[in-house]
């Protein structure tokens, strides 16, 4: 046994012989450091000396009072640092500046910033904690993580943070550690804080490795008691002390000593391992061979202050091998008991001088020897840049984990089969969540006061999605979930296809009995209102799911366990810089759309624009009318005008092309009998849809139906009831003859065609393939684009007759109509030939929101794939967004516009290139992809407000200004 025994030991302490064979603390100028803590040693006093052990809170929340007591510590005992807590950057910028001015020696500035500095202060950036990044597999992010954290701690005047904590969190009850932790695998643990520390230290801000030698698995809090570790050698070396080890092979600069009873180490088991001689100098610094700066966890922590008075404690904290005490309770009593143990040989000048000249030499490696007062201007702006949002939206993105996948649930597919449900548990926001799940289709908000009410709710949905929201305030918050919740979702589960997000502790999961009903299992981690939108997204296959669980999930879930999910290109949404856009750059639309209210071209305005796959603006602007009633959100819906010709006929036709139904060269006699031996007989589908066949531009077919006295609706036309005979439903109480229909083809039939040969943009072509496309189908454009494309898109915003979908106050009005309906036109198409054909015309008809045009514009921009289907063959997309008369000077393609030929036709901005492709509506809207930029732009308004006659958008060309703008977002590489 005895043989054994010194065997462990043998070992346990070989392991620790090399851990760090340099010194962390050593700068790369040697002789300027040396120089200059040996000039500042030799001048210091005895009292200056004990000073420089202590680091004392400092607060920028507190009053004047609280500053007098820093400053006296500063001026009196000459402390050697401190750590900032609660407040503001800018008044702890202040206070920084200040009592380092009065400062003989540069203060060593901490802060616990494991997170980010919003761990202490407000208005400062918040990263995800330590569980959520130990899913990520990509470490370069944490590594880029700790870059961002150490510039905005250099940025505040911060030499020192009190981060990674790299306890290995193994178990599942710890109430201080949790999420702190990067896990329960000592390796993803040491992986993911050595990338954070190398990413840190590389900007000279000293990284501090906590809590020694592990508090990963305690069930007590050292903040109000002394936690107990009764591990063996072997299990302490294997787990709790394996990440130190690497981190100090890797130059780690410090290291906190926790508050623990750790018998294997220390048998005084009432002895904090902070004032352990053989757990600090013993274990630490000789048989690690740690040579960085050693801490105390705060003095101040029960765990430790429990032990002895103050004073006592921080002698003993000394005497045990510790550099600097950390948040000591009483100061002057800490230096009256040193300077005695000093007189009275306790403690050696040689032992001070050594904790000092590591203190100097740390100050040296952290620029203080060019010390500089943090600068106040644009300090917010340092400290949350928008290198800061990308990077938090990689690192949320990369770590959100699918643990289950059962029948191909996730993401969602084959949203024309789908009813959608979601149901909220938990008792945190849930907002942003539900709104990006809303983006993508139809999602319902169900809930009920009793479960059983909530199960007969749902019986309607083939798919419920359940969130499960914990507070984001802090890492401490509960997670769990309460009885009658797991109740909910084990019923919910068992009587539904469920998807189940959970955003809080992957340790809640432990509560679930069973995960047998369960189809889908996403872990979000945070309830950040990035998670809940990256998440959404996920759901339905915009982003990619690829973290791992960190911890592990009973006998179901193994650490490291994540499945992979596949992207089915749909939309995402993200920020501009993130897709090579400036933000600040597109703020040039919101002033212009400020301009375009104010000068009445059009009450209200939507504009998106998406680049990369990803939606990075998307804002209403404004109201429905000059009365300002109904203000504009990015779900209500404006009457697009002729981009129906691209968001719907087009779409029809590409795909009879594909079928052999028709061809290019196909001739309108040959589709429409009707046509045989008339002008439009040998007009090809070619001709006509590139506005080359020589057609009219239009008809007025409404005049003819208007009384020749009064101008208004003729009674031989027209009821206010509708009838089998006054069937078509032109306007509110407005019904037209049933048989006009057949007129309206008439009349394009019989009409002449244009003597010149050349471009001229008309509106008949398309009256005719609706008329071809329905005959085909049996079936009218409103089905027909609902179940063959818009469904499956997702695009549940878009359609004919919005009054048959949508309540009255989300569909933008168009114009007063004084001329033909006489009434505010709202719901009802604006065109007054599509309003003939009641509501649904080739040409015009189709109302929509403009994050449902970008759908389909980013459809055609991916060739013909969206949503995981393909819609159209890539070739077909090419053959039909080509100019087959660019050389008589015809612009357009197969039914898209093209960017202008002739200078004056301004139909784009000018700056996109030939592969563009888009289209505008007479309404006041427009919309166009580049697939060289990748950039997909929208512009909806209602500039027929109050009359057509409002041409002040057409006028300054504002549509296309804005374009301009966009173009010159794009950052250069």
């Amino acid at each position: 046994m005895l043989k054994k025994l010194l065997f462990i030991v043998v070992v346990f302490t070989v392991a620790f012989l090399k851990a760090q064979s340099t010194d962390p603390l050593k700068a790369k100028d040697t002789l300027a450091q040396n120089k200059w803590v040996d000039t500042l040693l030799n001048k210091m006093t005895i009292d200056e000396k004990i000073g420089q052990l202590f680091m004392v809170q400092a607060y920028s929340n507190k009053d004047e009072k609280h500053s007098v007591f820093i400053e006296d510590l500063i001026e009196k005992h000459h402390i050697g640092g401190l750590i900032f807590m609660q407040g503001t950057p800018e008044k702890q910028a202040q206070l920084n500046n200040k009592y380092q001015s009065i400062s003989k020696i540069p203060l060593l500035i901490g802060f616990d910033g494991e997170w980010g500095l919003d761990m202490r202060l407000k208005n400062t950036y918040r990263f995800p904690w330590n569980m959520t990044l130990g899913a990520i597999r990509d470490n370069s992010l944490i590594t880029a993580f700790g870059v961002q954290v150490g510039k905005h701690c250099k940025r505040l005047g911060i030499h020192i943070n009190f981060a990674p904590v790299v306890d290995v969190n193994t178990n599942p009850e710890n109430p201080i550690i949790g999420n702190r932790s990067f896990g329960e695998n000592r390796d993803n643990v040491t992986d993911k804080a050595l990338a954070f520390i190398q990413g840190m230290q590389s900007q000279h801000v000293l990284a501090n490795a906590k809590h020694f030698p592990g508090h990963g698995d305690t069930s007590t809090d050292s903040h109000k008691t002394l936690p107990v570790l009764d591990f063996t050698i072997e299990r302490l070396d294997s787990i709790e002390l394996y990440p130190y080890k690497k981190l100090f092979q890797n130059n780690l600069t410090s290291v906190m000593v926790a508050h623990l009873s750790v018998k294997a180490l220390e048998p005084n088991v009432e002895l904090p391992t902070s004032l352990s001689e053989k757990v600090i100098t013993g274990l630490l610094k000789e048989k690690m061979n740690f040579q960085g700066l050693i801490l105390t966890d705060a003095l101040n922590m029960k765990g430790s202050a429990n032990y002895a008075k103050p004073g006592d404690v921080d002698l003993a904290a000394v005497l045990a091998g510790n550099d600097i005490l950390l948040i000591p309770e009483d100061v002057p009593a800490a230096i009256t008991k040193i300077k005695n143990a000093l007189s009275e040989n306790i403690l050696t000048e040689e032992r001070l001088d050594y904790s000092v000249r590591k203190i100097l030499k740390a100050k040296f490696w952290a620029g203080l020897n060019e010390f500089k007062l943090v600068e106040l201007e644009n300090l917010n702006e340092g400290l949350n840049s928008i290198t800061d949002k990308i990077l938090h939206r990689k690192l949320v993105e990369g770590s959100i984990s699918l643990l289950k996948n059962e029948s191909l649930v996730f993401p969602i597919q084959n949203l024309d089969k789908k009813r959608i449900a979601y149901v909220k548990l938990g008792d945190a926001d849930n907002n942003d969540f539900v709104d990006m799940l809303k983006n993508y289709t139809n999602v319902d908000e169900v809930s009920a006061t009793n479960l059983d009410d909530l199960i007969v709710k749902l019986k309607r949905y083939n798919l419920v999605v359940v969130g499960y929201h914990k507070s984001n305030l802090n890492p401490w918050k509960d997670y769990k979930f309460k009885n009658n919740e797991l109740v909910w979702l084990q019923e919910i589960a068992r009587t539904n296809t469920i998807i189940l997000d959970v955003f809080a502790s992957p340790y809640s999961l432990l509560q679930i009995k069973t995960f047998e009903n369960v189809e889908g299992l996403l872990m979000s981690y945070q309830n950040s209102k990035i998670s809940q939108e990256v998440s959404a997204q996920m759901i339905f296959g915009a982003i990619e799911a690829k973290g791992k669980l960190p911890v592990s999930i009973k006998n179901v879930f193994s650490e490291g366990h994540g499945l992979m999910s596949t992207s089915l290109n749909r939309l995402a949404y993200s920020i501009p810089e993130d897709v090579g856009l400036n933000s600040e750059k597109l703020k040039r639309i919101d002033s212009i759309a400020k301009e375009v209210i104010e000068q009445k071209m059009a009450p209200g305005l939507q504009v998106l624009v998406a680049r990369k796959g990803k939606v990075v603006y998307n804002k209403s602007f404004g109201f429905h009318t000059d009365e300002e009633k109904v203000s504009v959100k990015n779900s209500h819906i404006y009457d697009v005008a002729s981009m129906t010709k691209i968001l719907a006929s087009l779409p029809l036709i590409m795909e009879l092309e594909e079928q052999n139904v028709l061809q290019l060269e196909s001739t309108l006699g040959s589709l429409l009998p009707k046509l045989k031996n008339t002008n439009k007989d040998t007009l090809t589908v070619k001709e006509v849809l590139s506005h080359y066949g020589r057609l009219k531009a239009w008809i007025p077919f409404y005049f003819s139906t208007l009384d020749s006295i009064t101008k208004k609706p003729s009674k031989d036309y027209y009821r206010e009831k509708y009838s089998k005979k006054f069937p078509i439903e032109v306007a509110k109480n407005l019904y037209l003859v049933k048989n006009y229909k057949d007129s309206i083809f008439d009349r394009i039939t019989k009409a002449d065609q244009r003597l010149n040969v050349g471009y001229k943009y008309s509106d008949l072509s398309y009256f005719l393939f609706k008329d071809f496309i329905e005959n085909y189908y049996k079936q009218n454009l409103d089905e027909l684009t609902q179940e063959r494309f818009y469904k499956s898109l997702g695009a549940n915003k878009i359609g004919y007759l919005p009054l048959n979908k949508f309540p009255i106050n989300n569909i933008v009005p168009t114009e007063k109509d004084d001329y033909y309906r006489f009434q505010l036109v709202q719901g009802y198409v604006h065109d007054m030939g599509a309003a003939m054909q009641g509501g649904i015309g080739g040409h015009a008809g189709l109302f929509s929101n403009a994050n449902d045009v970008a759908k389909i514009m980013q459809l055609y921009l991916q060739k013909g794939f969206y949503g995981g289907k393909r819609y159209f063959k890539t070739e077909t997309i090419d053959k039909f967004n080509h100019r087959y008369y660019e050389n008589h000077s015809v612009r357009k393609g197969i039914g898209f516009d093209k960017p202008q030929i002739k200078e004056e036709e301004k139909a784009t901005c000018g700056c996109v290139s030939n592969k563009s492709f888009g289209h505008s509506g007479f309404t006041g809207t427009y919309t166009w992809a580049d697939p060289e930029s990748e950039l997909i732009y929208v512009f909806l308004s209602n500039r027929v407000y109050p009359t057509m006659d409002n041409k002040g958008l057409v006028k300054y060309n504002i549509r296309t200004e804005i374009q301009q703008f966009i173009q010159d977002a794009i950052i250069a590489d």
